[in-house]
């Protein structure tokens, strides 16, 4: 009892030390002022220099479990300032230290804790979700229309393993971040005329990808299992 209690300690207290360090650097680097201006925001981080860089990947880490931000609006802020590439690099280095994080905190801590977090409600019904959907995981991550967060928190508390969790953020992370680096500045597809009618099918595709990853989820769950499933 006392091994376990001693572990719990030193486990909360590590996490707190990540936390309290993070959030010394964007505090330190003024980011934190800044943070509800994307405007604000891309002006501090491009005058810190490399201390940006910094402060960009603390923010996207947080962003996954404390911050309410949506990691597109951080990725487009980045990759108007260091371009798309370096933001996607910096982005996916922040996300998945911080997509590690909150599926540690909802396993390690259960759900208490990510009830207080997130709020009951919210809990309940991805919770729910994952238990019956746990291999649509993998295109939720990758569509920008989930709340990220809160999925990686929640996916802690069902039996989904750290090798699923870890290679489904592999997989979805790099192509989601890497596309909304590319494609939000509106360059690619633009945000008037043309564009909306792609932005409107890629929608509408988005939206059928996840129903038939819902309706055929026994079939996936098979496939998928072969290789995570050792026998």
């Amino acid at each position: 009892m006392k091994k376990r209690i001693s572990h719990i300690l030193i486990v909360v207290g590590a996490i707190v030390l990540i936390i309290g360090a993070v959030y010394l650097i964007l505090y330190w680097t003024g980011v934190w002022e800044k943070i509800n201006s994307v405007e604000k925001l891309q002006m501090a981080i491009k005058y810190l220099g490399f201390w940006g860089r910094v402060a960009f990947v603390s923010l996207q880490l947080l962003q996954v479990t404390f911050l309410p931000l949506p990691s597109p609006i951080i990725v487009g802020a980045g990759a108007l300032i260091y371009g798309p590439f370096e933001a996607s690099l910096l982005s996916l280095a922040g996300i998945l230290m911080g997509s590690a994080l909150a599926f540690f905190i909802g396993r390690v801590f259960g759900e208490k804790v990510v009830v207080f977090m997130v709020g009951e409600e919210s809990c309940k019904k991805w919770q729910k979700f994952l238990n019956k959907c746990k291999y649509s995981f993998i295109l939720m991550m990758l569509l920008p229309l989930f709340p990220d967060d809160i999925l990686c928190l929640v996916a802690g508390l069902t039996d989904m393993s750290w090798e699923f969790f870890m290679t489904s953020q592999f997989i979805a992370r790099p192509i989601g971040i890497f596309l909304v680096s590319y494609f939000s500045s509106g360059t690619v597809i633009p945000y008037q005329g043309w564009g909306l009618i792609v932005w409107g099918i890629l929608l509408v595709v988005s939206i059928i990808l996840i129903y038939l990853s819902s309706k055929y989820n026994e079939k996936i769950e098979k496939f998928i299992k072969k290789f995570f499933v050792r026998q």
